[in-house]
């Protein structure tokens, strides 16, 4: 794994701890000479990973939708910003980039953007380790969610493993570096026969 794509909020949050956690994550990512593939935002939770990313001497790539340059405010500095068209691109350029993908608190972007990495992943489409950095227990209903869908049979458990949960990015990291895929259970079966 050389580059991690991490997915966060552009607001802050109402706690100082997120705010500290994307920092732990952009430094711990410099430290083990990862690189750090985000939206390209200079605010909220982007940019204080970003931002920590720089300061630790790791190196940035951003990618940020025509539309969002102005509204998101592009770190300035960054040196590697990839300027796309639609959101879709920006979020196939991520992941093309990527390695792997972490998911730190934020909204509804960051809900959606780490379902469709899972998604990819539960269809075999990519075999990245995708992880939560369940700060301060924010990412639980997600998870809630996820094992719901088990519990209700629209998802084989298996399929659980393919999303790595720890609360502190050392963890994290450590556990998406020695990511083995687990073997899943089969999601479509045949129809039940007349």
């Amino acid at each position: 794994m050389n580059k991690v794509c991490v997915f966060c909020g552009s607001m802050s949050g109402r706690i100082p701890a997120y705010q500290a956690a994307a920092a732990a994550t952009g430094a711990s990512l410099a430290r083990r000479g990862l690189g750090l593939v985000y939206g390209g935002g200079g605010v909220g939770l982007m940019g204080a990973v970003a931002q920590s990313t720089l300061d630790a001497g790791g190196l940035v790539t951003g990618v940020i939708p025509r539309a969002l340059l102005e509204a998101e405010m592009a770190l300035p500095g960054l040196l590697d910003l990839h300027v796309v068209e639609t959101m879709h691109q920006r979020k196939a350029r991520m992941a093309d980039l990527a390695d792997g993908f972490v998911g730190l608190p934020g909204g509804l972007g960051t809900f959606e953007e780490m379902f469709e990495v899972l998604t990819w992943s539960q269809l075999d489409f990519h075999r990245k380790p995708v992880g939560l950095l369940n700060v301060e227990g924010y990412f639980d209903p997600f998870i809630s969610m996820v094992d719901r869908a088990i519990a209700e049979g629209f998802m084989p458990p298996s399929h659980r493993d393919l999303l790595i949960v720890e609360r502190d990015p050392e963890s994290l990291l450590d556990a998406m570096l020695t990511y083995q895929r687990p073997v899943l259970e089969r999601k479509w079966t045949a129809p039940p026969g007349p």
